[in-house]
């Protein structure tokens, strides 16, 4: 059990993240989404999040979106979040009703409390 615990620490190392980040990245689940996304109007990697529950999807200004997003007809509600953030290249397939759609965003596996947690947040960006 020791060895296990020594590894797992030393993964943490090389990944540059200290306990203290991995633990509250466990307790706040938008800290994930941070590393792609702003919680204001400035893009990164990821569009802005400010402001996105009810805002039409494909839309923020200034960020370069997939063909199938930037042609979205849907409204980032609850239900089309909840979909997205636990697997965004299902849900593109199932929204746009295109099997050949894309996304840039990964698979987050977001779901349960974890998705609450990070939905609840979103409604607060405004």
């Amino acid at each position: 059990m020791k060895k296990k615990s020594v590894l797992v620490l030393a993964s943490v190392m090389a990944l540059g993240l200290s306990s203290v980040q991995v633990a509250t990245a466990s307790k706040n689940p938008e800290k994930r989404c941070k590393a792609c996304h702003n919680f204001t109007a400035k893009n990164k990697v990821g569009p802005g999040l400010l402001g996105v529950f009810g805002r039409k999807a494909g839309t923020m200004a200034g960020f370069k979106y997939s063909k199938s997003l930037a042609s979205a007809d849907w409204v980032w509600d609850e239900e089309h979040l909840r979909k997205w953030i636990k697997n965004s290249k299902k849900a593109i397939k199932e929204f746009t009703g295109d099997k050949k759609a894309k996304t840039k965003m990964p698979k987050q596996n977001m779901k349960g409390k974890k998705a609450d947690k990070i939905i609840a947040f979103l409604k607060e960006l405004k």
